[in-house]
């Protein structure tokens, strides 16, 4: 019975992992787009002052900026949404793949064949180095430096 429920706890997991809720609020929660696409009608025209046009040409020129940008994002994401979200999730699933796959065991590999390689290399030069610069350390260790100003 308990490995029964144990299952079914998993089942609902792996489930979720792939159903789950969405935020419908706050659609960056991570703010990875904070300050790319934040463009209001302020940001893209100001007329400096001394330069003003009629006041309804202005509220007009708002409200037909604000409206036409949020209907053209609407109706662009209604059209190329959904493609592009499977091209997008298709890439990084290759990319994931190609990276468990591929990269990861080729590093490992790589690593494990440099170990073998390392030690040799080590060996070599705690074998033939280390002695030699023993040695001229000690052939140098009595030469003494001495600096006199001369007047």
């Amino acid at each position: 019975m308990a490995e029964e429920h144990t299952e079914l706890e998993e089942r609902i997991i792996i489930k979720d992992q792939h159903t789950k809720e969405i935020d419908l609020v706050d659609r960056d929660p991570k703010h990875i787009n904070e300050d790319v696409v934040k463009v209001d009608f302020e940001d893209v025209i100001a007329e400096p002052v001394g330069t003003y046009s009629f006041d309804g040409v202005w509220k007009t020129s708002y409200t037909t900026f604000t409206v036409s940008k949020y209907w053209c994002y609407r109706l662009l994401s209604a059209i190329l949404g959904i493609p592009l979200a499977v091209i997008w999730g298709f890439l990084f699933a290759l990319i994931s793949f190609c990276h468990i796959w591929a990269v990861v065991p080729c590093i490992k590999s790589y690593l494990i064949e440099i170990q073998c390689v390392s030690r040799i290399y080590s060996l070599c030069i705690h074998t033939f180095c280390d002695p030699l610069f023993e040695a001229l350390s000690k052939i140098c260790s009595n030469i003494r430096v001495a600096v006199r100003k001369e007047v």
